[in-house]
């Protein structure tokens, strides 16, 4: 499996490349898949409730009314439908797209099962509103499916298999039709919303929209694309012919050329023992958990932004229990958290500085990676330097290869997550020899831990605590984030950096 992931992981970041440099990181569609998925739904979702209030949920009147829209009212009716449609087809695809990519960076196992768990009924929900959307326009298309739909229900030992007939000799009700009104404009709807709440239920600071020109610039494609090639119906239903040419959705149909083929119990097989794979996928193998995060109480001061930062809410703030004038503490839930350190670089008592001749506490530290030992590592590799210019390379573990740049020029720091280390560290490190700090870590938008990169940031610019001491110097400080693929051009920031500073002495 690690192979796999390897594999995949080198493709999807050359595919990333190729599109930072189209769109720039800050926009870049692979890293905004989950979001996207959510924008694309808010199109369904307002162009289905327009399309609603001329569609008429009858057998006889379905067909004539989405007709009227698509040809009559082409410049509003017409192009809504095409957007439903084109909308629906790019959140199949961004969905998909980010299930590959969460697989393929080794982000669904251990604490992060459950949002793997709970999305892949999401991909089933999604189908079936397809199937079902495409069934109300009661067209040939719709025929189809109707009929090949009664096959696969009919296949069920437990249900009586009769439904197929009803289609077959044309006993189809206005009742019929209004139930599947009601299962694709309610129920399925309401379902979704709930597991997709569920899905993301485990995640903090959740992004329900990608950024504002990523959101435009996919309005404007999928008008474009409602423009140039407008969705059409079939010849109306007819129950007493078979349809002859279809021009089939491969996005939600695809198990329908399957039920053709090689009938309806190979489809269902096929489709159950899929979603059995990819519901066991983060057991096969599971991931070996880390350590998790301790509370130190005597040096917490009940601040509470370590809850406000994790990414996985495993912090949570309860009423003190030690007595002190304090009137919260921290507590870890040990099954949410991933071990990411992020919570180590949001305490206050981090700072280097404290009781600098002895142990150095926090309140949260990791028993792996403790806040002492970062001290510790710093001012011995500081000191292990022995060229004309001394740099600290600071990163995480899931970028590019930080210890391949250790030299004598260069002292090299890689965290679980670049978001563990506190900005006081940086004015540390600068007192105590540094002449230059380059921070790096995952690509930006693609932290391995979510917000890494962004907590980084925003305390590096003073816009969240604990922030980046005002003494400090910045001019010396450098942020360039890179995966393993951004090798060398991370050891070219480095170098460039390492001349600034001789030219500068």
């Amino acid at each position: 499996m690690s192979v796999l992931h390897r594999f995949g992981h080198r493709v999807i970041q050359s595919v990333e490349q190729l599109f930072n440099r189209i769109f720039g990181n800050g926009w870049n569609p692979w890293y905004h898949l989950g979001s996207l998925s959510f924008f694309l739904f808010w199109i369904v979702l307002f162009s289905g409730l327009y399309l609603l209030i001329f569609f008429e949920t009858s057998l006889s009147g379905a067909y004539p009314s989405v007709e009227r829209m698509t040809h009559e009212q082409w410049w509003l009716g017409g192009i809504m439908r095409s957007l439903h449609r084109y909308a629906s087809d790019g959140a199949v695809i961004t969905v998909v797209l980010h299930a590959s990519r969460e697989f393929f960076r080794d982000r669904y196992r251990g604490v992060r099962w459950f949002s793997w768990f709970t999305g892949v009924p999401t991909l089933w929900l999604v189908v079936l509103l397809g199937i079902s959307g495409y069934w109300l326009v009661w067209d040939a298309m719709a025929q189809y499916i109707a009929v090949t739909t009664a096959e696969l229900i009919d296949w069920i030992p437990i249900l009586p298999g009769s439904m197929v007939f009803n289609f077959l000799e044309g006993n189809v009700s206005d009742r019929f039709f209004t139930l599947m009104s009601f299962l694709h404009l309610l129920a399925l709807p309401v379902a979704m919303v709930f597991l997709l709440w569920t899905h993301v239920s485990r995640i903090s600071q959740v992004d329900f929209m990608p950024p504002r020109g990523l959101a435009v610039g996919t309005s404007l494609a999928l008008l474009l694309l409602s423009l140039i090639k407008p969705a059409l119906s079939h010849g109306p239903a007819n129950l007493s012919q078979i349809p002859e040419v279809l021009h089939l959705d491969w996005f939600y149909l695809n198990i329908y050329p399957v039920v053709d083929r090689f009938g309806a119990g190979t489809a269902w097989s096929l489709g159950i023992g899929i979603t059995l794979v990819l519901m066991v996928l983060p057991w096969l193998p599971p991931q070996r958990p880390k350590p998790p995060a301790f509370v130190t109480l005597e040096q917490c001061n009940g601040c509470g932004q370590c809850a406000k930062d994790c990414p996985f809410g495993a912090v949570s703030m309860r009423p003190r229990t030690d007595g002190r004038d304090v009137s919260h503490e921290p507590t870890i839930k040990n099954s949410l958290c991933t071990s990411c350190g992020i919570c180590v670089g949001s305490c206050v008592s981090s700072n280097p500085y404290r009781l600098s001749k002895t142990t150095l506490r926090s309140g949260m530290d990791m028993p792996h990676a403790s806040i002492d030992q970062l001290r510790t590592d710093l001012l011995t590799r500081l000191q292990q330097l022995t060229g004309p210019v001394r740099v600290l390379l600071i990163g995480c573990q899931h970028g590019a290869d930080l210890e391949s740049l250790q030299d004598q020029q260069t002292a090299v720091l890689s965290l679980p997550c670049s978001g563990m280390f506190p900005p006081s560290l940086l004015d540390f490190a600068l007192k105590r020899g540094a002449d230059g700090i380059l921070i790096t870590g995952c690509r930006d938008g693609d932290c391995y831990y979510r917000i890494g990169n962004w907590l980084v940031d925003e305390r590096l610019q003073g816009r969240r605590e604990p922030h980046l001491l005002k003494r400090t110097d910045r001019q010396h400080i450098r942020v360039y984030r890179a995966a393993a693929a951004d090798q060398d051009q991370l050891r070219q920031q480095l170098l460039a950096l390492q001349g600034e500073l001789r030219c500068a002495r």
